[in-house]
C-alpha cells in the first residue's frame, strides 16, 4: 500500500501559499507510516514548530491499474474518504529553498490521518463534493470538488501513466484554501458533506 499526493490542486490554495499554478499535477509520496487510522491522536513531533493541517479528500484504488485512460478511472476506485496531509511548514520551506524533496516535511510519522471509506456511490456527483475541517468547533477549511484544478479521475490516469495502481493505494487529491498551524490541545474534525467521518486529537 502506498499513498499518492497531490499538491497544489486547488486555485485559492496556491494563491494563499504564493505558489505558481501548475500546467500538470504535482505529485508526492507518503510511506505507509505516515498513516493514522481509527480517530488516533497525532503526537507532535519534536523536529518542527510549524505544523499545519490540510484537509483532503480520498480515494482508495479498488484494483490495479496502469496507463489507466480517464474515462475508465471511475472502474479503479469504489470508495472516498477523508484525510488531514500534516505539513512540517517549516521543514518545507528549508527545503523549498534549497530546491529538495518535500519527503521529511510531508512523509513523518502520523503525518496523515485518514478516515474510514465509504461508498462513493452515496454521493450523486463526486465534481461535486462539499468537504470542511473544523478545529475545536470553528471551521477553518471548507471546499468543494469542483474547484480541483485536476479532477478525481483526470489524477488516477496521469498518476498510473508513471506509477502502478494497486488495490489499496490512497490517493490525497489535494486542500483548499483555509490551512494553518495546530497545537497540543487542538480537536480537528473532518467532514465529507454533513458526515463526520474523521476526528483527531492533538497531544
Amino acid at each position: 500500500m502506498k499513498i499518492i499526493a497531490i499538491g497544489r490542486n486547488y486555485t485559492e490554495h496556491i494563491a494563499e501559499l504564493k505558489n505558481e499554478r501548475p500546467s500538470e499535477p504535482v505529485v508526492f509520496m507518503k510511506p505507509d507510516t505516515a498513516i493514522l487510522k481509527n480517530n488516533d491522536p497525532f503526537y507532535y513531533p519534536e523536529f518542527s514548530q510549524d505544523i499545519h493541517y490540510e484537509v483532503e479528500i480520498l480515494v482508495k484504488i479498488s484494483k490495479e491499474g496502469k496507463y489507466i485512460q480517464e474515462k475508465f478511472a471511475p472502474k479503479y476506485y469504489d470508495t472516498i474518504g477523508i484525510g488531514i496531509d500534516f505539513t512540517a511548514r517549516d521543514l518545507q520551506q528549508k527545503a523549498k529553498e534549497k530546491g529538495l524533496p518535500w519527503l521529511l516535511a510531508k512523509g513523518f510519522n502520523g503525518s496523515a490521518p485518514i478516515s474510514d471509506f465509504v461508498d462513493k456511490g452515496q454521493f450523486p456527483d463526486l465534481q461535486n463534493l462539499n468537504f470542511r475541517l473544523e478545529v475545536d468547533g470553528e471551521l477553518k477549511q471548507q471546499g468543494n470538488t469542483s474547484l480541483m484544478l485536476f479532477p478525481i479521475d483526470q489524477l488516477i490516469a496521469y498518476v498510473s501513466q508513471f506509477i502502478t495502481l494497486k488495490k489499496g493505494d490512497i490517493l490525497f487529491t489535494g486542500t483548499p484554501k483555509g490551512v494553518g498551524p495546530i497545537q497540543r490541545g487542538n480537536t480537528l474534525v473532518a467532514y465529507v458533506e454533513d458526515q463526520k467521518l474523521l476526528t483527531c486529537e492533538i497531544k
